[in-house]
């Protein structure tokens, strides 16, 4: 965004308005954001995404283990970057979901937003139920004033197909391919928290993660090279995801060794990119194997590093 805002601040002028999820802010979505931006710009409207929070099937269903590429934190800050000039949130409840489709528009579209221009995939519905598409949005446009551009199949489709390809890719710990997807590196964000001290005895001290968002999307178990500014400074390191097998342990845990950084960060939120992939977590017969391995992780990374400064 051109300034930072507060998340529910809303706009103040007329407003071309897209809808949806935005998980990810991947190609495909920066592909739809930049055509918002233009047309808002080319017709002196602000430019709004509307998205929702929490997502609708974690109100609707239950059951729902559904996992997302970003925490809602996090797609606020990536779209802070996009030049977009609002991003409204709408808390989603089962009593919005009941809304009917021209309270909808009247409610939300024209009377929160302002919209005099709605940029909205060709399959999008809405409405109580979803009983409502494009067509009928172009019909309430017509009544309250606002004209409708339909996002090709083409497009949507670009944007459904990268975001399974991305979660299959960090499912499957191709973090590399994800990237390439997003745009940018896929990141974890969460709380430094006290671990058990393991691996400062092992001559690598690590930062554990505590990662809040239940819902967030974790990468497959194995060890992987980060980056991360804190407090104002590049930081770079290899960060490991796992059971920690070899010392007989029961829950998953993500800690992050970081290379020449002995700063004091318990407690800070930080963010973690994940630049690449080094191995599977193993079970190693000794502590000392394990510490072998991590010298030799290390060695890779700090190679990794050195590649991508020469480039």
């Amino acid at each position: 965004m051109k300034t930072r805002r507060n998340l529910n601040s809303l706009p103040d002028k007329s407003t071309v308005v897209t809808i949806g999820t935005f998980d990810g802010v991947h190609i495909g979505h920066q592909k739809i954001i930049k055509r918002l931006i233009k047309t808002g710009e080319a017709e002196g409207l602000q430019s709004v995404i509307l998205t929702f929070f929490p997502h609708p099937r974690m109100v609707l269903q239950k059951d729902s283990n559904i996992k997302l590429i970003n925490t809602i934190n996090e797609r606020h800050d990536i779209l802070e970057d996009s030049g977009l000039d609002f991003l409204v949130i709408k808390t989603f409840t089962k009593e919005f979901s009941r809304l009917s489709a021209e309270d909808f528009v009247k409610q939300i579209l024209v009377e929160k937003l302002n919209a005099k221009k709605v940029i909205i995939g060709y399959d999008h519905r809405f409405g109580r139920n979803r009983n409502a598409d494009i067509n009928n949005l172009k019909v309430f446009g017509e009544t309250y004033g606002f004209g409708v551009e339909e996002i090709s199949a083409q497009d949507i489709d670009d944007v459904s197909v990268s975001s399974t390809k991305i979660r299959t890719a960090l499912m499957e710990g191709d973090v590399e391919r994800a990237n390439n997807y997003l745009g940018y590196p896929f990141m974890l964000t969460g709380i430094v928290t006290k671990g058990k001290g393991l691996g400062k005895q092992l001559g690598f001290p690590t930062a554990n993660i505590h990662i809040e968002e239940d819902y967030k999307l974790i990468p497959k178990q194995g060890s992987y090279i980060v980056s991360s500014t804190i407090n104002g400074i590049d930081v770079y390191g290899m960060m490991n995801i796992g059971m920690n097998p070899t010392v007989s342990g029961s829950m998953q845990t993500i800690e992050v060794h970081f290379f020449d950084f002995e700063a004091d960060i318990y407690d800070q939120t930080i963010k973690i990119n994940l630049l690449n992939r080094i191995r599977d977590e193993q079970k190693f017969n000794s502590v000392e194997a394990l510490k072998d391995q991590l010298a030799n992780d290390k060695i890779t990374a700090l190679a990794y590093f050195t590649e991508k400064n020469a480039e």
